[in-house]
C-alpha cells in the first residue's frame, strides 16, 4: 500500500472522528440552549427533603472564575443558579446562599445536617450529620447572605455565579427543627450559544478537512484497478479439490444461481489445538487498522451513493477499496472471530492473496440511481434483521431490584448475552480443543452466516442492485466462484516412488 495515501487515510479519518465529536457536542449545547431559551433553567424534579435538625446545608461550591471570562463576557455569564422550596412543615421557609466560611461560623456547635450526595432514580439523599447543642439565631437577621428569600408558600432565589466558596443553606424561618421541604434546583448559562457556534465551526472545518483526505486516500488505495483473481506470479490454481477432511463442505449447488458478491474459507487442515483461545488477542495490530478503514469506508460509501445518485456508477478506486476492506475484515474474522478456521495471520493488505479466507465483488458498470435512496436503510431490512440475528447479542430480561417501593428497588436488568456465530465459533474451538478435529459440519455452517452477512454488508454498502438470497450457501467455496482458491493442501510425506503423495480422501 502507498505510504502517502495511507498517511492521507489516518489523518482524514481523526480529522473526521475529531470533526463529528465537536458537531456531537455542538447538537447537544444547540439544544440545552434552546431549552433555556427565555430565561429557563434546567431543573432536577421536585423532591422532599427531610431532616430532624436545624438546616440542610450544601458541601461547598468552590468556584473557580475570573472577573471576566476569556470570551470577554462578564464573569456572572457563565452560570445561574436558581433555587425553588416549599416548605411541608407549614412553616416559613428560608432560602439563602453565602459565604462558606460564614455559613460554617453560623452553624458552629449546631446541629445540622450537610447534603453530600443525590441520586434521582430513584430518589435518595445522604446526609453528613452535624452534631451541637446551639440553637442558632434567626437565618433573616444574618448579614452575610449573598442572596436570599424568607416567607410562607414557595420560596425562590436566582443567584449569578461569582468566585469564591459558597454554602446553600435551607431552614425554617424560626430556626427551628424539623426541616422539610420539596426543593428544585435550576441553572442555565449564557455561555451556551458561543459554544455552540465554536464548536459548529470547528466541528464543520475539521470535517471539510478530514472528509477529502479520506476519499483522495482510498481513492488513491483503490486506484491499482480490479484485484487479480490469483497472486501475480503464481500459476493457475488447479480445479477445486474434492470433499475432504481439509476442504470440508459439499459443493454449491448447480441449481442454485450464483449472486455477484463471493466470500470463500478454506479450513486450515493442521489447526492448532489451543490458539484460537489467543488468537482474539494477536489480532488487536488488525482491530486498530479496521477501526480506521471502516470509519474511511462509511465516508467513501455516502460519497460513491452521491456519484450513483448523478451517475448512475460506482466510482471504480473507491469501490476497489471498500471491497478491500471488506476482505480484510473477513480475513480477520476468519482467522480470529467469525470461523477460527486458519493459524495463518492474516496479511496487512486490500488486495487478495492466497490467504485461504477471501471476499470479492463483481464490479458493477451501471448501477440504479434511484435504488441507492432506499436499499442501504428501507429494502435492506428483512436481511438487516436476520444478519442481527446472527451477529447481534442475545439478550434477557430479570428484575434486579426503577423505583423504591416497600424499601426495595425494583427495576428490569438488561443482560447482554453472545451471538450466534460466536457462540458456534465458541462450541467449535472446545471440540477442537478436545478432540484436534473442527467439526465439518460446523464449519460449513459457519460459512454458510458469514457468507450470507457479507452479502447484506455489500448490498448496504451501494456495490450491488441484486438483492440478496434468503438462503444459506454452506461450505468453504462460494457459488459464484467458477474456480475458487483453493487452500494450499496440507503438508505431504514422501511416496515411494514418486516421491511425493497427496492428502489422503478420507
Amino acid at each position: 500500500m502507498k505510504p502517502g495515501r495511507i498517511v492521507m487515510l489516518v489523518l482524514g479519518t481523526l480529522a473526521a472522528l475529531a470533526g463529528l465529536g465537536l458537531l456531537t457536542g455542538a447538537g447537544a449545547v444547540g439544544w440545552a440552549n434552546f431549552q433555556q431559551r427565555d430565561n429557563g433553567y434546567f431543573t432536577t424534579p421536585t423532591e422532599r427533603y427531610d431532616v430532624d435538625s436545624h438546616a440542610i446545608t450544601s458541601a461547598g461550591m468552590n468556584v473557580m472564575v475570573d472577573k471576566e471570562l476569556p470570551s470577554g463576557l462578564p464573569a456572572d455569564s457563565a452560570a445561574r443558579i436558581l433555587l425553588r422550596g416549599t416548605s411541608a412543615s407549614g412553616k416559613d421557609l428560608f432560602i439563602g446562599i453565602g459565604p462558606q466560611a460564614d455559613v460554617a461560623k453560623y452553624l458552629t456547635d449546631v446541629r445540622h445536617s450537610e447534603l453530600t450526595a443525590v441520586d434521582f432514580t430513584p430518589f435518595r439523599a445522604t446526609y453528613l450529620e452535624m452534631p451541637g447543642t446551639k440553637v442558632p439565631g434567626k437565618p433573616a437577621d444574618q448579614t452575610f447572605w449573598s442572596a436570599s428569600a424568607q416567607g410562607p408558600g414557595t420560596q425562590q432565589i436566582e443567584w449569578d455565579l461569582r468566585p469564591g466558596t459558597w454554602s446553600i443553606v435551607v431552614m425554617n424561618a424560626d430556626a427551628g427543627t424539623p426541616v422539610a421541604v420539596d426543593l428544585q434546583a435550576g441553572v442555565r448559562s449564557d455561555l451556551l450559544l458561543p459554544v455552540f457556534v465554536g464548536l459548529l465551526i470547528g466541528g464543520v472545518a475539521l470535517l471539510v478537512i478530514g472528509v477529502p483526505l479520506i476519499v483522495a486516500g482510498a481513492a488513491g488505495l483503490g486506484r491499482h484497478g480490479p484485484p487479480p483473481h490469483y497472486p501475480a506470479g503464481l500459476p493457475p490454481p488447479p480445479p477445486a479439490p474434492p470433499a475432504t477432511a481439509w476442504t470440508a463442505g459439499p459443493p454449491p449447488a448447480a441449481d442454485r444461481s450464483p449472486y455477484p458478491v463471493r466470500l470463500t474459507g478454506y479450513l486450515d487442515p493442521g489447526l492448532s489445538r489451543g490458539m484460537w483461545l489467543v488468537k482474539w488477542f494477536l489480532a488487536i495490530p488488525h482491530y486498530i487498522v479496521l477501526l480506521f478503514l471502516w470509519f474511511a469506508l462509511i465516508v467513501t460509501t455516502i460519497v460513491a451513493g452521491f456519484a450513483i445518485l448523478f451517475t448512475g456508477r460506482y466510482p471504480r478506486s473507491l469501490f476497489n477499496f471498500n471491497v478491500g476492506v471488506i476482505r480484510w475484515n473477513w480475513r480477520v474474522a476468519f482467522y480470529a472471530l467469525a470461523a477460527i478456521g486458519t493459524d495463518r495471520y492474516p496479511p496487512f493488505t486490500l488486495a487478495r492473496t492466497d490467504y485461504p479466507a477471501d471476499f470479492d465483488v463483481d464490479y458493477p458498470e451501471q448501477l440504479s440511481r434511484g435504488l441507492v435512496l432506499v436499499k442501504s436503510w428501507l429494502l435492506a431490512i428483512p436481511h438487516l434483521l436476520i444478519v442481527a440475528a446472527f451477529t447481534g447479542s442475545a439478550r434477557t430480561w430479570g428484575t434486579s431490584g426503577g423505583r423504591w417501593v416497600d424499601d426495595t428497588w425494583v427495576a428490569y436488568r438488561d443482560n447482554g448475552g453472545i451471538s450466534l456465530i460466536g457462540l458456534l465459533v465458541i462450541i467449535a474451538g472446545f471440540i477442537l480443543l478436545f478432540t484436534g478435529r473442527f467439526n465439518a459440519g460446523l464449519f460449513d455452517l459457519l460459512m454458510g452466516l458469514n457468507r450470507w452477512t457479507h452479502r447484506v454488508i455489500a448490498y448496504v454498502a451501494l456495490m450491488r442492485d441484486e438483492y440478496p438470497p434468503f438462503r444459506l450457501d454452506m461450505g468453504p467455496a462460494d457459488p459464484g466462484d467458477a474456480l475458487p482458491v483453493p487452500y494450499p493442501p496440507p503438508p505431504v510425506s514422501p511416496g515411494p516412488e514418486q516421491g511425493m503423495t497427496g492428502p489422503p480422501l478420507s
